[in-house]
């Protein structure tokens, strides 16, 4: 289940505080700053910091070119 638009709204990093790109098909929130990944797990964002895991390149460039993701902060 994709995450509320009133949740997409507010999201923003716990380290650097900036938008995020929530790709629905990964279940992941991306921040493409700091190259790090948060689950969604069962529609609930891990937001923890220690939970983050880095992302690759090839990995970064499927986020970003991925059709359905969306900025978090920008949803209507």
């Amino acid at each position: 289940m994709p995450l509320d638009n009133f949740l997409l709204n507010l999201l923003e990093d716990p380290v650097d505080h900036g938008k995020l790109l929530y790709v629905p098909s990964h279940d992941v929130l991306y921040n493409p700053r700091l190259r790090v990944a948060y689950e969604v797990r069962d529609s609930i964002p891990v937001m923890l910091p220690d939970e983050a895991r880095q992302v690759g390149e090839d990995e970064a460039r499927t986020f970003e070119e991925d059709p359905g993701a969306r900025l978090t902060g920008e949803v209507e």
